[in-house]
């Protein structure tokens, strides 16, 4: 069987690793330049849906969410897997008419979503500011689970099969002949191989680069910022009953907030965010659009202390889609990123498939049309509208 390097050990590249030695492989190593986790997942809010515009979006999201539900079984460790559902805010009648169309196709794949009234929004969250609200659709299968854990998990697993990871092991090279991947060069020395993949996250395009190959990935920063712990105690947040709160989405502009333990975590994106690798906290950003945001859809933000804040990256594409499978560039060099903020959510059946596409083993997962890395150079592509 082939030497198999994966570059990046946060949750997609572990699950990769998991899946490939699960089904036989053993010599498979995973490169980390830092700590595993330490990139997009440790900075994750953890959610997880099914509620996308496209088929090859919805399968992947139903797939990872039936591997969580058994993500103990499978592993070993517990996922934290809360499922109290997606709640996603329209404020206008083009948006409730996407959903419309959406939920539609969700439906047709098996999806138990609903519509639901600004009324019955109120039911589900009170304390929300409903004067701009036309209506939401809701999926009570989705929900949010832990990043850490399910890192672990997957690193765990992987290791009782023979994994080997290699933290603070930065890829500097990737070695070629005649069109074919033959190993990595690292800081820490080399690593022959005959496939490699590429889960290096934000960095997946200069690592793609280091074998010629040009992919459009857009590093962009995210914020969450937590509160102090408003619910264990008698407040504006604490007085309201949260216990099984849903993630909340205002899709209009992308905020968002769930609760996670005694405190709410929130954030949303900044449509004026340069593309780049800055992970600093903006804090004018923070008191500026997203406070003003914030407020107005939870009024009881108003009188509610920030903990901290903290921030990660994203890695966008121009479809809002991932970047799965072989290049036709260089045989043996695998994607499996650009995820638009999809990966962390996506990540169990991405480690299937692309285990799948490494062993040539035909499944209903390891169709690739809509991830293919060449697609760019074929407009138009299929464009994920749900997009937060």
């Amino acid at each position: 069987m082939p030497d198999i390097v994966i570059i990046g050990a946060g949750v997609v590249g572990t699950s990769i690793a998991y899946h490939l030695a699960k089904n036989g492989y053993r010599d498979i190593v995973v490169l980390e330049k830092d700590y595993i986790g330490s990139g997009s997942t440790e900075k994750c809010p953890g959610g997880i849906r099914q509620q996308f515009a496209t088929e090859a979006n919805i399968r992947l999201s139903m797939e990872s969410v039936r591997f969580l539900e058994n993500f103990e079984e499978e592993t070993g460790y517990s996922a934290d897997f809360r499922q109290y559902g997606y709640l996603i805010l329209a404020t206008n009648e083009a948006e409730l008419a996407a959903f419309r169309d959406n939920i539609e196709l969700q439906r047709t794949l098996g999806l138990e979503v609903a519509l639901l009234s600004p009324g019955e929004v109120g039911e589900l969250v009170p304390g929300l500011n409903l004067d701009d609200i036309v209506g939401a659709s809701f999926c009570a299968s989705d929900g949010y689970a832990d990043p850490y854990s399910v890192v672990s998990g997957f690193t765990s697993a992987a290791r009782r099969f023979g994994v080997k990871i290699h933290e603070e092991t930065e890829v500097t090279d990737i070695k070629l002949v005649k069109g074919r991947v033959r190993g990595v060069q690292t800081k820490r020395g080399n690593f022959t191989a005959t496939a490699v993949v590429n889960a290096a996250g934000p960095y997946a395009g200069i690592i793609a680069g280091m074998a010629g190959v040009n992919i459009p990935l857009r590093p962009s920063r995210r914020h969450i910022f937590i509160t102090e712990p408003e619910f264990n105690r008698n407040g504006p947040l604490g007085s309201l009953d949260w216990s099984d709160l849903p993630m909340v989405v205002d899709f209009h502009n992308g905020f968002w907030f769930r609760r996670e333990g005694a405190c709410l975590i929130f954030g949303m994106r900044n449509p004026d965010e340069p593309g780049g690798f800055e992970t600093s906290v903006d804090w004018d950003f923070f008191s500026g659009a997203l406070s003003k945001t914030a407020c107005h859809r939870l009024p009881a933000l108003y009188d509610t202390g920030i903990a901290r804040g903290q921030s990660g990256l994203h890695s966008d594409t121009p479809d809002n889609n991932a970047i799965l499978g072989e290049t036709p560039e260089i045989v043996g060099l695998f994607l499996a990123c650009g995820f638009s903020g999809h990966g962390f959510m996506h990540a169990p059946a991405v480690g299937r498939l692309m285990a799948d596409l490494i062993m040539e083993r035909k499944s209903a997962l390891s169709e690739v049309g809509p991830f293919r890395s060449d697609r760019f150079q074929h407009p138009p592509q299929i464009t994920e509208t749900a997009f937060i």
